[in-house]
């Protein structure tokens, strides 16, 4: 693997280069193939809080985690922890849709690891469906409806460009649009 680890307004010691290089590595167990692609690590800190985000490139798949505690070696665990249950969820899925093929699924292994026996806690279960028509509306009118009824996000139809867009709460308390591309 290819670690490209770097600091947002503070710099990357040794000691917390070599910790994320050795807690990503052992996402290696789950692959056929070693990652070719190069693995983005971003570490920060804003207002006490010790930020990760990984994003690793994979054909077909991209893998992305983000965490944030008080401690920088706290949030590396779980931000290694994260993408670890995000490949076993992914493995799953593409076992279930793909038994017979190959593809995708060979790219992560089949025997030997820790991801049989977890499957079966990983099932993707829908449990709600909801449907509803949706009103011409432009971005400000939606964030207003998003906070109006709590949620974190709200779908809608862009009277800009005639197209459904949603609009979300970033964790930052900023706002987001998400448009068909």
């Amino acid at each position: 693997m290819n670690y490209n680890i770097r600091g947002q307004h503070f710099q990357v010691t040794d000691a917390l280069r070599d910790y994320v290089e050795k807690k990503l590595s052992r996402l290696d167990k789950y692959f056929e193939a070693p990652i070719t692609s190069d693995i983005n690590a971003t570490l920060s800190v804003t207002k006490g809080r010790h930020a990760v985000e990984v994003t690793i490139p994979l054909t077909g798949v991209m893998l992305r985690a983000e965490e944030k505690s008080e401690d920088m070696y706290a949030s590396i665990d779980l931000v290694a922890d994260k993408l670890e249950r995000q490949i076993r969820k992914h493995k799953t899925k593409v076992n279930r849709k793909f038994r017979q093929g190959s593809g995708v699924r060979a790219l992560f292994k089949e025997e030997g690891s820790a991801v049989g026996v977890l499957e079966e806690e990983d099932d993707l279960e829908l449990v709600r469906t909801k449907r509803f028509a949706l009103k011409p509306m432009d971005v400000e009118e939606a964030i207003l409806q998003m906070n109006m009824v709590g949620h974190n996000f709200f779908v809608f139809s862009n009277v800009d460009n005639k197209e459904i867009s949603v609009v979300y709460k970033r964790s930052d308390g900023k706002y987001g649009l998400i448009e068909q591309g």
